[in-house]
């Protein structure tokens, strides 16, 4: 076993030392990533009609949905939301004749397990019967004259990047950082799912039987004011995360979150989505420590940074709850502004000529997307989500085919800043140089 062991690792070195040189001169261009980590899209919901994308009219046998008996639904489940006509053909279906992009949506379920169960082998076939919103999940927008839109059109769109874990923001947002789940292996039994013998979901949880978090849960550190028993908040993490890795290499980096600053003040906005702060579960990276003062900022600190010419590096940005187009709580149509506004006023800074920016989303929000994602390993990738490249280096008007996860993410940054995998997810993804000029 320790020979096999030894094998695999050269092997992954030798991969990794090849990736690296492959991709270093299109990344030695850039001096500072910005990574913007929007809520809760498929790539079909928002992109599906995108010219020469990977799109809707390629759904084939992955529209129709069915039960989970597997038996082809006559119509869509019904939608609660009286705005939405009753029943609905077994199909996508455009939502804005019936909510506009000002408008808000129902929230939809996007958890775990039931994305597994929603997947289908691949199939895509059971977003609509596992639903909690019925044949809401079958909707989409079609934002032709959004931001979104208008970027994508003049640099680059990626039409095949999927969000690395099955299941939600928490999940998703701790693999961003680390490539990894959270550990809680002492979780209160009642938080914990139950699995049949089959290894399928009896009863739902935060946390699996072997003691990975992974359904909505807040840290001991950063949490609601109510929340006052330890026992039942997310323990202290240790394990590797890419700020460690950067601050190996002395490079600055930052998180900075619309929101924050009140929030780790005591005095949180009610919209304030404390499990989207995943770098505040880190232990190294806990309230008082230097870490924490350095490294975990407001989204105004952002602006300053913006406007004096000065962002670390490497930056990670989460817009606050109501620019973020999460469903239920946000609209299409205030987050485009606000990412519009974003890139404009970077453009017009003198990091401009030197910044790549990667928008992408954390995950799918429970909406169906027809492209069956690829088969890493347990954990995931989830649903396909949409994938912006915005830079001067960026190829113009181009279309992204590259499969990728967060994993790229992290991988694109260790390349460009010489710093260390965190492990084999982030060390074997493809980093993001193919649609770099």
């Amino acid at each position: 076993m320790k020979a096999f062991a030894a094998v695999a690792g050269l092997a992954l070195v030798l991969s990794a030392g090849a990736q690296a040189r492959t991709a270093q001169p299109a990344l030695n261009k850039i001096g500072h990533i910005l990574v913007v980590f929007e809520e809760n899209r498929s790539f079909d919901n928002l992109f599906g009609h995108f010219p020469g994308a990977n799109g809707l009219d390629n759904a084939g046998q992955a529209a129709p949905q069915t039960g989970r008996d597997g038996v082809v639904l006559t119509a869509l489940p019904t939608i609660a939301d009286k705005r939405f006509a009753a029943p609905l053909p077994n199909a996508p279906f455009n939502i804005e004749p019936f909510v506009p992009e000002t408008g808000f949506t129902s929230d939809i379920v996007h958890r775990f397990y039931q994305e597994q169960g929603q997947i289908d082998g691949g199939k895509m076939d059971r977003f609509a019967a596992i639903s909690d919103a019925g044949g809401l999940a079958m909707g989409y927008f079609e934002p032709k004259d959004s931001r979104l839109w208008k970027l994508a059109r003049e640099f680059a769109l990626g039409d095949a990047m999927f969000h690395s874990a099955f299941g939600g923001s928490f999940l998703n947002h701790s693999f961003l950082v680390c490539s990894c789940a959270f550990r809680w292996p002492n979780a209160p039994e009642k938080v914990v799912a139950k699995l049949d013998a089959a290894g399928h979901m009896a009863a739902d949880g935060k946390v699996t039987p072997d003691g990975d978090a992974v359904n909505t849960a807040r840290s001991v550190y950063l949490h609601m004011p109510e929340e006052t028993a330890p026992a039942e908040l997310v323990p202290p993490q240790t394990m590797a995360h890419i700020g460690d890795r950067l601050d190996a290499k002395h490079v600055d980096w930052a998180w900075y979150a619309g929101g924050y600053a009140d929030a780790s003040g005591g005095h949180p906005d009610k919209l304030f989505q404390y499990h989207h702060q995943p770098f505040a579960y880190f232990a190294d990276l806990a309230p008082g420590t230097p870490g924490q003062e350095m490294h975990l900022k407001d989204a105004k600190d952002l602006d300053a940074a913006i406007a004096a010419g000065k962002l670390p590096p490497v930056a990670f940005y989460k817009p606050f709850a109501t620019f973020n187009q999460h469903p239920g709580y946000a609209n299409i149509a205030d987050g485009d502004a606000h990412l519009g506004d974003l890139i404009a006023r970077l453009r017009a800074s003198k990091l401009w000529k030197d910044t790549l920016v990667i928008v992408t989303y954390d995950e799918n929000g429970g909406q169906w997307d027809h492209v069956a994602p690829p088969q890493r390993d347990a954990w995931g990738p989830g649903t396909r989500v949409p994938l912006l490249l915005i830079g001067p280096m960026v190829k113009p008007h181009f279309i992204d085919h590259t499969s990728y996860d967060f994993g790229s993410i992290l991988r694109t940054i260790e390349l460009r800043f010489g710093a260390e995998p965190l492990n084999a997810r982030d060390a074997k993804a493809t980093p993001m140089t193919a649609a770099l000029q």
